[in-house]
């Protein structure tokens, strides 16, 4: 391969035309010919520049709407030439085709036009067809030919034209296939999710496409010697922790990520409603509260499991105030995650130069649809995001005594609490309250014995006469598959019960319901969180 190509021919047709006026003067400037189409071209003539239509080069019109204006033999040709074979030669010389040394390409905005809500023929027409075809024929022949498609990589471009005095480098043009190839997949990724999601409704298409944009690298995996990095969709997503805003703190690890997403997620299921504060430690919630103030549902939050939350993470469902930011600098925190922070807030955490401070804009909707993908060995397991949800009407009271009011209050924030911590899962609330959580246990008893241990310990703590299990209700991600696991959870003093329901011993575990005097209700929906 030829290490250094002269740039005498370039071919430009953008979509987004951010750079391209200095870029075309830097090009011209060097005597490179400029040839481009449509927009591009006017916006090149706009600049004060020489331009050569494409048309010029295929003697057809820019026909069709400009569909098929690229493609002809004597564009692709130009491209796909191999300039030290003969016989390549021979055809360049037979039938006229000029050689191509420069591409720059970036395709139709495809995603912006679904974003705005275009209807369907507005959305075919903006799949890119001739963009693609250049760019990819220009990067196969990266040997010859240097393919752009970011503007971005413009000033790189440049860069290496005056290093090598008006020519690219064959380890620039490689770099720059690779990102080209990379994009077309994006793009083409993004028309097939579309066709098969929004078009054709499906719900698994037969091809599954995932791609994303490196955000970041991190330090290291889940273990020093893993490595790790952040990427970000292409294409529409919903923006959330990937996207939040830095405001201060050391570099966010790749558990500090998987943690705050955790409690993230389950700060949303409070957006619009009360205060509250979500307290999570490896991915886990180990305290949850609402009060009327954040610093009061910090205060709850905190007191539920205050040695856990020591090196945790903190999200919160509206705007970080001064008290309750001063509060969190009271303990060891690795992360803040909230909508907004006010100047207080922003001062008091600014005293803690490595505690880092996230800032998201806003929450995501706790209900919103999607896919979630976990790799195993040699396959892809896909499912159709937890976005399921229940109410007051949904509930079937199935003991003898119906809860009270108050309790089926606690019963269904100790079920939005519960399907955020892992199987086996169990949480006492009491008035908003986490009184206990038990997580990931094999099996739903130990769970409730975990989680009743950890509020009396609560109680010898901060000297309060009971533990605050005493009149909670407790909630069961999956149904007690025997009787003992509600037992324990009866023990420790909890008054009501909520679970999917569904075993098969469902009617052995209501008359131990009916016999202890608990009030149980059936959700009909569980949440395993694996």
């Amino acid at each position: 391969m030829t290490d250094i190509v002269p740039i005498r021919r370039a071919l430009l047709s953008v979509s987004d035309k951010t750079g391209l006026a200095d870029l075309g003067k830097a090009l011209a400037a060097r005597g490179v010919e400029l040839v481009s189409t449509g927009g591009t071209a006017k916006a090149l003539r706009d600049a004060g520049l020489e331009v050569k239509d494409i048309s010029d080069l295929t003697n057809f019109p820019e026909m069709m709407d400009g569909r098929v204006k690229t493609l002809h033999p004597k564009v692709h040709g130009g491209l796909l030439a191999v300039r030290d074979n003969p016989e390549h030669a021979k055809a360049m010389a037979d039938h006229a085709i000029g050689a191509i040394d420069l591409v720059v390409v970036n395709l139709y905005p495809f995603e912006a036009t679904v974003a705005k809500g275009a209807d369907r023929d507005e959305i075919i027409e903006n799949i890119d067809i001739g963009g693609p075809s250049m760019v990819r024929s220009a990067a196969k022949n990266h040997a010859f030919v240097a393919i752009v498609t970011d503007p971005k990589d413009y000033a790189g471009l440049l860069t290496e034209l005056e290093t090598t005095e008006g020519g690219t480098t064959l380890s620039f043009r490689k770099l720059l296939a690779a990102r080209a190839y990379a994009q077309t997949a994006a793009y083409d990724s993004m028309i097939s999710q579309w066709f098969a999601f929004a078009d054709q409704g499906l719900e698994f298409p037969e091809m599954l496409s995932v791609n994303g944009r490196l955000a970041t690298t991190l330090r290291y995996g889940e273990n020093p010697h893993q490595k790790a990095a952040l990427y970000t969709p292409v294409g529409p997503f919903t923006k959330g922790l990937a996207q939040g805003e830095q405001v201060q703190g050391k570099e966010v690890s790749y558990n500090n990520y998987n943690d705050a997403d955790a409690a993230f997620e389950l700060a949303a299921e409070f957006k619009g409603q009360d205060p509250a504060v979500v307290i999570v430690k490896h991915a886990n919630p180990c305290g949850v509260a609402q009060g009327s103030s954040l610093l009061e549902a910090w205060q709850g939050a905190l007191a539920c499991d205050d040695v856990s939350a020591f090196g945790g993470i903190v999200a919160v469902n509206t705007t970080l105030d001064g008290p309750t930011a001063e509060a969190i600098c009271q303990i060891f925190t690795e992360v803040v995650v909230a909508p907004d922070a006010d100047e207080e807030a922003r001062a008091f955490f600014a005293k803690k130069k490595n505690l880092r401070l996230l800032l998201t804009g806003g929450l995501p909707d706790p209900r919103r649809p999607g896919l979630t993908v976990k790799p195993i060995t040699g396959g892809l397991l896909v499912q159709g995001r937890d976005a399921g949800a229940i109410g007051l009407d949904d509930l079937k009271v199935v003991t003898k005594r119906a809860p009270t009011e108050q309790e089926l209050k606690d019963c269904l924030f100790a079920w939005t609490v519960a399907r955020h911590v892992k199987s086996n899962a169990i949480v006492y609330a009491k008035d908003g309250v986490t009184a206990g959580i038990g997580a990931g246990q094999m099996n739903r008893r130990d769970s409730s014995r975990i989680a009743a241990m950890k509020a009396a310990e609560a109680a010898e703590k901060f000297g309060w006469a009971q533990a605050r299990t005493v009149g909670s209700a407790v909630a069961s991600d999956a149904f007690f598959p025997f009787a003992d696991g509600l037992l324990a959870a009866a023990e420790a003093g909890a008054t009501a019960v909520i679970q999917p329901g569904g075993s098969i011993r469902d009617e052995e575990v209501i008359a131990a319901a009916d016999e202890a005097g608990l009030a149980m209700v059936f959700t009909g929906m569980r949440h395993f969180k694996h």
